[in-house]
């Protein structure tokens, strides 16, 4: 991954070592840009800890110790700029023409994600209350700030609050995608935990500066024998 202080300065060296026809020394790289060898040095350090160059021992032709020299890594140049928002623009375009369809596409790819994300329980089902506590730790780690209302005293809670939305642009423009999305996510992130609850609505900016989702409780197969 590319320094995000990269200038010119090293973008120059590591073209210089892209450029040449094998591996160069700090003072050979240094002629070539014109510059003094331990301005070269120091890119050179900072290039070869980013993992984009190579450090090399080259045998002398004759008496001595071998030199130092420097090649670049083959493969795709990490450094620069990345269009991931364009990427997920260009996907959520072809989800957005394909109308109910494409919705319903979305919340399943979120399902999916949710239970990728969350992994099985372990040992025995948990409780509602814990099962809502794993989600929010995990709408936690992705960024969405939640914070759980209602519930307390044994009882899940009955709905969290998002307070920041981590594709917040694409939510504005691709709400009817990214909104259920998200919901398929809870949902299946619950689903995965075989929790007695379900996220059954997401309320897509509820409050000027936060979004709801509600949950609600599931009734198993041994609680529906019960109320017979």
């Amino acid at each position: 991954m590319a320094s995000p202080r990269e200038g010119p300065r090293r973008r120059e060296v590591l073209d210089v070592l892209r450029t040449a026809a094998g591996p160069l020394g700090v003072a050979e790289t240094a002629e070539r840009i014109g510059v003094h060898p331990n301005t070269v040095r120091f890119h050179l350090d900072a290039l070869v800890a980013e993992g984009r160059v190579e450090r090399r021992l080259e045998k002398s032709p004759g008496p001595g110790r071998p030199r130092t020299v420097y090649a670049p890594r083959p493969g795709m140049d990490r450094g620069g700029g990345r269009g991931y928002r364009l990427l997920a623009r260009i996907l959520l375009g072809g989800l957005a023409s394909r109308g109910a369809g494409g919705r319903e596409e979305a919340t399943e790819a979120g399902r999916a994600w949710g239970r990728a994300l969350t992994g099985p329980p372990p040992g025995r089902r948990p409780t509602a209350e814990r099962s809502a506590g794993r989600l929010v730790a995990l709408l936690d780690e992705l960024g969405f700030a939640p914070a759980p209302e209602g519930g307390g005293a044994g009882r899940p809670p009955e709905r969290i609050r998002l307070r920041h939305c981590p594709f917040l642009e694409l939510a504005e423009e691709y709400g009817q995608l990214v909104c259920p999305l998200h919901l398929g996510l809870m949902q299946g992130a619950l689903a995965e935990l075989r929790a007695p609850l379900t996220a059954n609505a997401l309320e897509p900016f509820a409050e000027p500066d936060a979004c709801m989702a509600h949950l609600t409780r599931t009734t198993t197969p041994r609680e529906k024998g019960t109320r017979r």
